[in-house]
């Protein structure tokens, strides 16, 4: 009887040390997996390059009034990178003498840089702006805005903006509160807002998509005593109930990655944008003066 009783004994610890393995290696792969979903890695997930059509919907009867022509140029990551296995890092980057050849460029062709915030006051009649005007957008607050972008800004004396994500803020590879305080001390660079934590918003409830269009506003006017009326939607994901939540929070613009370069008073909350992709010279110009957005159906009230 002893012996069945230790042999009883063994078996009953043999599978609570198994479950509690089992328990252990789920929590350990569900920590990753949020670690992962918060940390900005979720990059993989395809941007939106098309107005999504309950959006379509409600303004195919909305005639604008309003037209500028304003490209609005989209970049990540510019730097060199160092690990060339870093393959998603690579397909967002710009080399940083590459972004110093698009710069100079535009200057040299005759164009204004200026900020979202200008735009906004174009479109509201609060001002004219340059008849050859562009927007340099930075997504993420990435660390080499402030080591490899600002000081070409800074060289050049042109405004741009730079999109942060507050739980993003201090981390290894993102901008730091002191950088970002730097920042905005130069005059040059507008804070915009792209979510508390990166999230994909198209298809959250409401509450979610408030959070964290209200919050990253929130916590960026606070921290570093500024306006942010600007938005980026993370991948350029958005709906209707994200539409709404924007104009809600108080700001006056919201960008997306649907290409294009005009901006109207209709699409104010999903302003297209260009990817330059490295084009100089030539190329870039004609890239930009290009008039038709084919993201938008030629029987709408819009301009295509």
């Amino acid at each position: 009887m002893p012996e069945r009783r230790k042999k009883r004994k063994k078996r009953s610890a043999s599978k609570q040390s198994g479950v509690s393995l089992f328990v252990i290696v789920i929590l350990l792969f569900s920590a990753a997996l949020l670690i992962v979903k918060g940390s900005g890695f979720n990059k993989p997930i395809p941007d939106v390059v098309e107005i999504p059509k309950e959006v379509q919907e409600s303004i195919k009867n909305v005639k604008p009034q309003k037209y500028l022509r304003v490209p609005i140029l989209l970049y990540h990551y510019v730097e060199y990178v160092k690990d060339p296995k870093d393959t998603i890092r690579k397909s967002l980057n710009l080399e940083p003498h590459a972004f110093d050849l698009e710069v100079k460029t535009l200057q040299e062709a005759g164009y204004s840089f200026i900020t979202l915030a200008d735009l906004a006051d174009g479109l509201d009649d609060k001002r004219t702006l340059p008849a050859k005007s562009v927007i340099l957008t930075f997504d993420d607050g990435y660390r080499d805005f402030y080591t490899d972008v600002f000081p070409i800004l800074k060289k050049y004396q042109i405004k741009a903006v730079v999109f942060v994500i507050p739980n993003f803020i201090d981390r290894p590879d993102n901008l730091t509160t002191w950088m970002i305080s730097e920042i905005i001390k130069s005059g040059l660079v507008e804070i915009g807002a792209h979510t508390m934590n990166h999230t994909y918003l198209r298809g959250l409830s409401l509450n979610q998509v408030r959070y964290e269009i209200e919050q990253s506003k929130s916590y960026l006017e606070k921290s570093f005593g500024i306006q942010v009326i600007s938005f980026a939607y993370p991948y350029g994901a958005f709906d209707n109930g994200a539409i709404d939540e924007v104009k809600k929070a108080g700001f006056r613009t919201a960008v997306t990655t649907i290409p294009g370069t005009f901006s109207m008073d209709v699409n104010r909350f999903f302003l297209y944008r260009v990817r330059p992709g490295g084009r100089v010279g030539p190329d870039l110009l004609e890239l930009l003066e290009r008039t038709k957005v084919t993201s938008i159906p030629k029987n709408e009230n819009i301009l295509s």
